[in-house]
């Protein structure tokens, strides 16, 4: 399993050094582990995270991470993504194939509004 994420790893740096979040378009980064999924809207510019949302959270806590709790997770961070005044992001898939749970949570934050 260590060499599986080192693999990740490398991937994600390697989209990294030119993928940059910006002010008018800040960076949605997602994290998935077995367990739970997390995304945040990232400002790389000033180092400030804008938004975030995870299946950790009080509601989706009690579900287990299904394509359909990733979609709810895209949701909230769209929501929150709005509230922060942020309406186009870039996607950082953090390494991960864009398939299955990564790309339930990308669907469910362009239901919400986000545009990339």
């Amino acid at each position: 399993m260590r060499a599986r994420n080192d693999a990740r790893k490398r991937r994600h740096a390697r989209v990294r050094k030119t993928l940059r979040g910006t002010t008018a378009r800040p960076r949605l980064a997602v994290y998935r582990s077995n367990r739970y999924i997390y995304a945040q809207v990232i400002d790389d510019l000033n180092g400030t995270t804008l938004a975030s949302a995870s299946s950790q959270e009080e509601a989706l806590r009690t579900k287990t991470l299904t394509v359909g709790t990733a979609e709810e997770v895209g949701k909230l961070i769209g929501e929150r993504a709005k509230e922060a005044g942020v309406s186009a992001v870039v996607f950082d898939r953090g390494g991960y194939r864009f398939h299955g749970r990564v790309k339930a949570l990308a669907d469910g934050a362009r239901e919400a509004g986000l545009e990339f």
